[in-house]
């Protein structure tokens, strides 16, 4: 699965880290994902095209994210008012393969989150989390498209490893791609 383009040199104000929070979806989110979700720009390096239906996003959520064993809603400070929850800006998944050691890494950001360090700062707590979260799984990898320079920095500075460029490895929206491999691995240092 590959990332969205994210991040861009911080800027001021620039999230801080702490402010970003990961959290179970529940299909009170179907607003708050369409936002970003419906976006063409958000979507242009993904496998999957820009929602443009709300009931064609709440049955993916409904039958694919709330069941998935890690996706996450990528959430920016406290909710609204007391009691409430943080809106979703963005999410993360963690998917395991059929090779139980290995799972694939998914990320997609509203574009006004862009460059400002939070695609990084969920990454850094989706490693911090998902090894003690998901048993047997070892090794988190993330495909990303070679002009996908952003997301590339992000999986960088969180702390993942280049290992590859994949040539003419899959076809994204109709275009046959070249993907850059990131690991993290559970014995990797978390980056601070």
């Amino acid at each position: 699965m590959d990332m969205d383009q994210e991040e861009a040199p911080a800027q001021p104000g620039s999230a801080r880290a702490d402010a970003v929070t990961l959290r179970p979806f529940d299909l009170a989110d179907v607003d708050a994902m369409m936002a970003w979700a419906s976006d063409p720009v958000v979507t242009a390096f993904m496998t999957w095209d820009a929602y443009t239906s709300r009931d064609a996003l709440l049955a993916f959520m409904r039958d694919a994210v709330l069941p998935h064993p890690w996706f996450r809603a990528v959430c920016l400070g406290g909710g609204g008012g007391e009691g409430s929850r943080p809106v979703p800006v963005g999410a993360v998944s963690v998917t395991p393969t059929d090779d139980r050691c290995r799972a694939e890494l998914g990320v997609a950001l509203a574009r006004a989150h862009w460059g400002k360090g939070v695609a990084t700062a969920a990454l850094k707590r989706t490693v911090a989390a998902v090894f003690g979260d998901l048993d047997g799984v070892e090794r988190v990898e993330a495909l990303v498209d070679v002009d996908n320079a952003a997301s590339q920095r992000a999986l960088e500075k969180a702390g993942f490893q280049r290992e590859a460029v994949l040539r003419s490895y899959c076809v994204v929206k109709g275009r046959l791609r070249d993907m850059v491999i990131y690991s993290f691995i559970s014995t990797d240092p978390l980056v601070e």
